[in-house]
């Protein structure tokens, strides 16, 4: 009898079911088939071998990550950096969102979404060239504008501070439109009754942003915020490696394992350890994930992803 069922339900939704396939044959194909490339991590590999015939070497990919003196620092830069764009960004995406949603004039709140959205189609590479010609010491445009009210050229790329604050402006530029689009969407398709009600009751314009607008888009925000953090552990490679580079000067301040683990790669060729390093991080975000959940559902179990 059940499995009758089940196969009413099959026909029954199967043109459904057949949009789902190529998603599927996506997730199979780029997240799970790779997942065998996790045995690299605890093998010397070498290409005449293959991957399952290289020797076997433990946990010796994962020493010469830690032994190295950097998996501290490349980790406390990637975790922070990602704390700074999970908190910041979303929370600025949140505020234009709701202001935008308040204006009025139909035309113009098209235009404000297409000009904020448009950086998001900007690759990384035309971003750091647009930095580097800004910040160039040389001729860029910072120091031009500089020379030219009698002050002192800044050297940009020998300011490891200064790059904190930079990067995260240009992390917020290029995604600033992209989130506040989703918010936006969830902040539409609350229902305007709700609005009315809340003006007959005396309502001004913020409490009816505090009371009504904010908790009926919560539980996207916390959505957006747990697939962010996620990811914690897993920094932009495109931001910053096409903004900083190989500059060592810079380093201390914006190397994150990504990249850290990139420049190993070029220069030792190891993939074990290119594959330990990956392996550390997803094992680093699941832990991070599943308690920040557990935590998230013991509070507010409607705001849980599962």
């Amino acid at each position: 009898m059940i499995v009758k069922s089940f196969r009413q339900t099959l026909y029954k939704n199967r043109i459904l079911l057949l949009m789902l396939v190529p998603a599927m044959l996506h997730i199979i194909v780029f997240s799970y088939l790779p997942m065998g490339g996790i045995i690299l991590a605890f093998k010397r590999f070498q290409y005449q071998s293959g991957i399952f015939q290289s020797p076997w070497v433990g946990l010796e990919n994962f020493n010469y990550f830690f032994v190295s003196g950097q998996a501290w620092e490349v980790t406390r830069n990637t975790v922070l950096y990602n704390l700074a764009f999970i908190i910041i960004i979303p929370a600025i995406q949140i505020l234009l969102a709701i202001i935008l949603s308040e204006l009025g004039g139909k035309y113009f709140k098209k235009i404000t979404q297409s000009v904020m959205f448009l950086p998001f189609f900007i690759s990384w590479v035309i971003v750091g060239s647009i930095a580097y010609n800004v910040f160039n010491f040389e001729y860029g445009l910072l120091n031009n504008i500089l020379t030219m009210f009698g002050a002192e050229p800044v050297n940009m790329y020998g300011e490891p501070g200064a790059w904190k604050y930079l990067i995260l402006f240009f992390k917020l530029w290029k995604e600033l439109g992209y989130g506040m689009i989703i918010y936006l969407a969830a902040i539409v398709s609350i229902d305007k009754e709700m609005y009315e009600a809340g003006k007959m009751d005396g309502a001004n314009i913020f409490q009816r942003i505090r009371y009504i607008m904010i908790p009926q888009i919560m539980p996207m925000v916390m959505i957006m915020f747990l697939l962010q953090v996620g990811q914690i552990f897993r920094g932009d490679f495109g931001l910053f490696y096409q903004l900083i580079g190989n500059n060592g000067a810079l380093l201390a301040q914006t190397d994150i394992i990504d990249t850290f683990v990139f420049r190993s790669l070029l220069h030792s060729s190891e993939v074990g350890m290119a594959a330990a390093a990956g392996l550390y991080q997803s094992v680093m975000c699941f832990i991070t994930i599943m308690l920040v959940n557990y935590i998230v559902k013991r509070v507010k179990s409607d705001y849980a992803l599962f």
